[in-house]
């Protein structure tokens, strides 16, 4: 038998529906951020939760949907600093914090998203 993958330890893809509510509960009044999502956020929810569900071991309903993730591709869009990357952080270090995974599943999203965040960092470090 194989290990279980993190999507099955930390109870599949319900954990990562609600983790996605939590962050986007934070994300939702954040001016910062707010402004780089669409009006009605669900979408954004349904593709983060399905995309994370599918990187810890979960179904590929993610590509299914979507395609392959490109996270750099999807991205390029919006003006991520590193503002916009420490509030992003932050707010998603709260969610992973406040979920019910254990110590070392909480540590190891948390080490995801930090070198996540940090990829897609679009803009200099100083603007004029």
């Amino acid at each position: 038998m194989g290990t279980a993958t993190l999507f099955d330890r930390v109870g599949g893809d319900a954990f990562f529906q609600q983790l996605i509510e939590r962050f986007y509960l934070d994300v939702e009044h954040d001016p910062l951020l707010r402004r780089l999502y669409p009006a009605d956020l669900t979408p954004s929810k349904r593709h983060l939760a399905l995309f994370l569900a599918q990187y810890w071991g979960g179904p590929q309903t993610y590509t299914e949907l979507r395609g392959h993730p490109r996270l750099r591709m999807r991205h390029v869009p919006f003006v991520i600093g590193p503002a916009e990357r420490n509030a992003w952080m932050g707010h998603m270090r709260a969610a992973v914090e406040s979920s019910p995974a254990s110590p070392e599943d909480k540590q190891a999203l948390i080490s995801y998203f930090d070198t996540a965040a940090t990829s897609l960092i679009n803009q200099p470090f100083f603007t004029a």
